[in-house]
């Protein structure tokens, strides 16, 4: 009998992939009935990356992607705090890769597809509730768009990786409610623009309350780079927030007059922002832990588990380690309850630790920390904070999230754990 995944997104299709390189077999439901490349940027840290070379994907995320070689923080004014190198330059046996979400999931799919054939997944098939008997779960399955009710679905196993409005975590936690956002919304964009920095700098300036991130995530022939950028501004408590839609356009009055001084010798992030390609609005929004992703067959993954602030930049890493691990424990263990009861123990508690630390701005925090001792700006960042307690807020997320470099080298890869 099958794995059953309710989700195509980059979790449920890494997850494919590996239970594909694993033997077991599986099935892919996805509620909508043509997968599109949404979303814009993300960054891929090395310890997933480490996982999809494993899966022999490296040449294609050099494709698609571009190597990450830099982060640097800088203040309101345009100073900057604290810069390291990212990837391969930090040391690390993997890269980091600054990517579009929308291409990294096709990646995903092409290559799920080529090895699998098309038959491993069934689009337009959205999870409507589920049962367990005596020989594993029965899927009930609905198209969402017009109400129908589809052939059930027998399997072993259920993971719900359908996402931060999961409807097997719904289910679950009935009681739960909407996602909780944080008083932010964040604008995001694409540009083409000429080369800053590096060329390949992840780039964060403000503070929490008004904070703009960019890094390049395609390079043209020309020298000139695609950048994404987001723009997160805090907004009142009686905003209309709640409508997360990858999809819904954003308007340059809403959130443009307040970068309108941030001109840099490094950026001009007013023109960056006017001659953006499309621009999309999105709450900052994430879920509270959970005391258990596992209950009998089914288990959560991916957003579904563990939906966290866009800080760190760790949501797609962890759902592609999620895989991983979930499908480590299967060739212990088997596709039993136990193997899912072994990957909770093994991610959950981590993965509440990080959601709760993006809540606390991860590295981000930085920002205000220099903010509130140097509002009008510094002349050099050594006068308002010491190297030591820059490099101590840097490492300690990386411990959190799993990428200390020391640690990431010397162990094993997940499936060789």
């Amino acid at each position: 009998m099958t794995v059953i995944i309710a989700g195509a997104g980059i979790g449920g299709l890494s997850l494919g992939l590996t239970l594909h390189e694993a033997g077991i077999h599986f099935h892919i439901v996805e509620a909508v009935e043509e997968l599109k490349p949404l979303g814009v940027g993300i960054n891929l840290q090395p310890h997933a990356v480490r996982e999809l070379f494993e899966l022999g994907l490296e040449m294609q995320l050099d494709e698609i992607g571009l190597r990450t070689k830099e982060v640097a923080y800088f203040s309101q004014q345009g100073g900057l705090i604290w810069s390291e190198p990212r990837g391969k330059g930090a040391g690390y046996r993997w890269p980091q890769y600054s990517i579009h979400r929308g291409e990294l999931q096709f990646l995903l799919y092409r290559a799920l597809i080529e090895r699998c054939g098309p038959d491993v997944i069934t689009t337009g098939a959205a999870l409507a509730g589920w049962e367990e008997d005596a020989h594993g779960v029965v899927a009930h399955l609905v198209n969402r768009r017009t109400g129908k009710a589809l052939p059930d679905l027998h399997g072993l196993i259920l993971v719900g990786a359908d996402g931060i409005n999961s409807t097997l975590r719904a289910a679950l936690y009935p009681d739960e409610g909407p996602a909780h956002w944080r008083g932010n919304m964040m604008w995001r964009g694409v540009t083409r623009a000429k080369s800053f920095l590096t060329g390949r700098t992840m780039a964060m300036a403000g503070t929490a309350d008004r904070k703009f991130v960019c890094y390049p995530i395609q390079e043209f022939d020309d020298g000139d780079l695609r950048v994404n950028w987001i723009a997160d501004l805090a907004k009142p408590a009686d905003y209309q927030w709640n409508r997360q839609d990858w999809n819904r356009e954003g308007h340059l009055h809403d959130f443009a007059d307040h970068f309108a001084e941030w001109r840099f010798d490094w950026l001009d992030i007013p023109a960056l922002i006017r001659d953006a390609e499309g621009i999309w609005e999105y709450p900052m929004v994430d879920r509270n832990p959970l005391p258990r992703w596992s209950h009998g067959r089914v288990t959560l993954l991916g957003d579904a588990a563990h939906a966290m602030y866009p800080i760190g930049s760790n949501g797609a890493t962890q759902a592609i380690l999620d895989g991983r691990v979930l499908v480590r424990e299967m060739l212990k263990a088997g596709q039993t309850e136990a193997a899912l009861q072994a990957y909770d123990d093994d991610r959950r508690e981590a993965m509440n630790a990080l959601v709760l630390a993006n809540r606390g701005d991860g590295p981000d925090v930085v920002l205000d920390k220099v903010a509130d001792r140097a509002p009008n700006g510094f002349g050099d960042i050594s006068e308002v904070m010491s190297a030591a307690e820059l490099a101590e807020i840097a490492g300690a997320y990386k411990k959190i999230a799993g990428f200390d470099v020391e640690r990431l080298n010397a162990r094993p890869g997940i499936m060789a754990l």
